[in-house]
Formats: structure tokens, C-alpha cells, sequence
């Protein structure tokens, strides 16, 4: 059977819209299989699918990883337009456990009513086998974007959910920045989380994407990172530069648990961010709230950043604050401001303070530091 895949990425090489890349091609090789052993797994049509109900096997899947901006979110859309298979959901995995944990909190505080009406049964205590039975239902393939794992309630329940989801037929695809081995890396009870990681390698042919070339990076050297001041020129730069990077996704936004409270991103799609000034800095937000978004976003559109002055002192100090965060973090920052960086917080008591953001901001803008990502 011809790959639908493989015509679909050949197209794009045809148009000049991705240019040949051995690293892209080594990651295009386990997709084209799994796509064939879906097509094959597929239930028979005629008679005899009407009598018997085909049981669901799960295949073995792929885990992409590499650095930022080498394609491998692209290899992956590409594999989930064509995959041969009804059932199927593409989905950042932030969002996708930030619904398990809803499900989970739902079994759990519901009466046996509740429960019957959202997952069609109500006996037991434990949650993980009526949530798995929902996620199947939706979905006998799951593509996740950015598999990263940072929270200790996600690691806790990862292994025997995903144990739960094969044994349902469900087959698995994910991107992501690390090898398997350096998930959850430092997090607390680690040893637990073990499990996941040997299931996952059972499971998943793990595949390095690392090529030579950052695609993203060459669109930002191309357009810039700061765009000041703000005029109607300078938006519409900056909307077409984050229409670019996300590379026609939809913005499905995120949800950002903090020491027990929650952060809502709007304007969010994998790795990428969108945000305003007054989003992030005329509320209360503290250095825990910029460090969990800077490790969980690579690049980070601010947008309508004003000119300072101390009568905007807390706001002053929470763009530092946040600022710190992404610097320290390697965070992609593109801005959309009312001056440069040196401009931003001309005079007055703070400006001098100001100084040392002023000049990581400017560091922010240059090759050198984008290509450290």
C-alpha cells in the first residue's frame, strides 16, 4: 500500500515549504510503518463485521524527540491527517492530563447517578479504569505534542493509566524535547515514575529528530524579536510571526497549576505563548507563576508592553520578576513594546534598577542567545 504519509511530506518538499532533512526523513520512517500496521489493523468491511465485533490491539508507537524547531510537531501532524484510522485525537499533552485530572476529581466526588451519566458505570473506588474506558472510547489513537512531565501528580498516575489505555487497544504517538530516560528528571519520587519511562520504550519506537537546523529559529532571525513601537505596522508583524510559529495549529490554550492555584493561558498552543503585559503583569502574580510558564513554554509572545515609570513600580517589578524567569529558562521572548528595551523605563526612581533587565532584554534579541535554546 502506497503512504499516504510519505506523498503528503513529498508534496511539501515539492511546494519548497520544508526542504530535505535526514533527521526529519529517519523520523518519517517509524510513522510510515505505524501507519501501515494501522491500515492493516483495521476491521474488515461485509458480513461478517456486522456478527463480530473486532477486538481493539494497540500498535506500537513512536516517540519523536529532539530539540526545539526541528520538525517534529510538522512529522506528526502530517502521520495524524493521513493515519488510516476513524477514531483519533492530536492533543498538547498539558491539556490532555489537565483533563485527566477532571475526570479523575469526577469519579471521585460523584454519586452513583454522576458517575453512570459520564462514564456509563459507577461501581468502585478507583478512577483509573472508568477514565481509561473514556479516553478509548474517544480516541484508539492519541497524538500527543511536547510530552513533558514536571508535576508529581501527573507522574504518580502516568504508568497505570497508559497501562489501562494499551490494554484498550489504544496506540500512542508523542513528541517531545527529552529522551524517555530524562523525564521527570530531579522530581520527587522519581523511582515510581520508573515504570512509565521502561513502558514507554516497550511500547513506543523512540526516534531522535536532532538535525543541524532550527526551522523556528531561522523565522525569528528573519523577523526579529522586538517590535517598537507600537503601531499598527508592528502588530501586524507580530501576529503574522505568531500565526507562523504555530505553523497553522489551533491556539487550545493552558491551564498552569501553581502551589495549588491555577493559571489560565488563553492564547497557548504546545510550546508557544501569547500573552499580554497586563495578563501577566498587572496581576498577582509571584516568581513561582514566571518560572512554572518559562518551564513550560520554549517561546513566549508578550505583547503591548508600556513604558514604565515608577507609578507602575509593581508592574515594573513583576516584569523583571518575569523577565529573570525566561532569561534564566532560555525562553524564546519576542516582544511587541511601546519602546527598546533601554527605552522602557526611561527615568525616575527605579529606572536605574531597570538597568540590568534593559540589558538582558537586549541580550534576549540577539543570534547568539536564541541559538543557545
Amino acid at each position: 500500500m502506497a503512504s499516504a504519509l510519505q506523498a503528503a511530506y513529498d508534496a511539501r518538499l515539492e511546494r519548497g515549504e520544508i526542504r530535505p532533512d535526514p533527521a526529519q526523513a529517519a523520523g518519517l520512517k517509524p510513522l510510515a510503518r505505524l501507519e501501515a500496521e494501522l491500515a492493516a489493523a483495521q476491521p474488515a468491511g461485509g458480513l461478517a463485521a456486522l456478527f463480530k465485533k473486532p477486538q481493539p490491539a494497540s500498535q506500537r508507537g513512536v516517540y519523536l524527540w529532539g530539540p526545539v524547531g526541528r520538525g517534529k510537531s510538522m512529522l506528526m501532524d502530517l502521520f495524524f491527517e493521513t493515519a488510516p484510522v476513524a477514531a483519533k485525537r492530536r492533543v498538547h499533552f498539558h491539556v490532555f492530563m489537565g483533563e485527566i485530572h477532571r475526570l479523575i476529581d469526577a469519579w471521585r466526588r460523584g454519586d452513583a447517578a454522576a458517575r453512570k451519566a459520564r462514564f456509563g458505570q459507577h461501581k468502585g473506588d478507583d478512577p483509573i479504569p472508568p477514565v481509561a474506558d473514556v479516553v478509548a472510547k474517544e480516541a484508539t489513537l492519541l497524538c500527543f505534542d511536547e510530552l513533558q512531565v514536571t508535576d508529581i501528580a501527573d507522574a504518580m498516575i502516568l504508568g497505570r493509566l497508559f497501562e489501562a489505555l494499551f490494554a484498550r487497544g489504544v496506540t500512542l504517538v508523542a513528541t517531545s524535547n527529552r529522551v524517555p530516560d530524562a523525564l521527570y528528571k530531579d522530581g520527587i519520587n522519581r523511582q515510581l515514575f520508573l515504570p512509565f519511562i521502561d513502558m514507554l520504550k516497550r511500547r513506543l519506537e523512540v526516534v531522535s529528530v536532532a538535525g543541524v537546523h532550527d526551522y523556528r529559529l531561522d523565522r525569528l532571525r528573519a523577523a526579529g524579536t522586538w517590535f517598537s513601537p507600537i503601531d499598527r505596522d508592528h502588530e501586524r508583524a507580530f501576529d503574522a510571526l505568531w500565526k507562523e510559529m504555530l505553523g497553522g495549529q489551533e491556539e487550545t490554550g493552558a491551564e498552569i497549576e501553581v502551589l495549588g492555584r491555577k493559571i489560565t493561558l488563553p492564547h497557548a498552543e504546545g510550546g508557544l505563548l501569547r500573552a499580554s503585559f497586563a495578563s501577566l503583569c498587572s496581576v498577582a502574580l509571584g516568581p513561582n507563576d514566571y518560572l512554572a510558564i518559562a518551564q513550560a513554554f520554549h517561546t513566549v509572545f508578550l505583547e503591548d508592553v508600556p513604558q514604565l515609570s515608577p507609578a507602575r513600580r509593581e508592574e515594573a517589578r513583576r516584569f523583571v520578576t518575569l523577565i529573570d524567569a525566561l532569561y534564566e529558562a532560555k525562553t524564546r521572548t519576542i516582544v511587541l513594546a511601546e519602546a527598546d528595551p533601554i527605552r522602557l523605563y526611561p527615568a525616575g526612581d527605579g529606572a536605574f534598577e531597570f538597568e540590568r533587565t534593559a540589558s538582558r532584554l537586549q541580550e534576549m534579541r540577539s543570534a547568539s542567545w536564541l541559538e543557545e535554546r
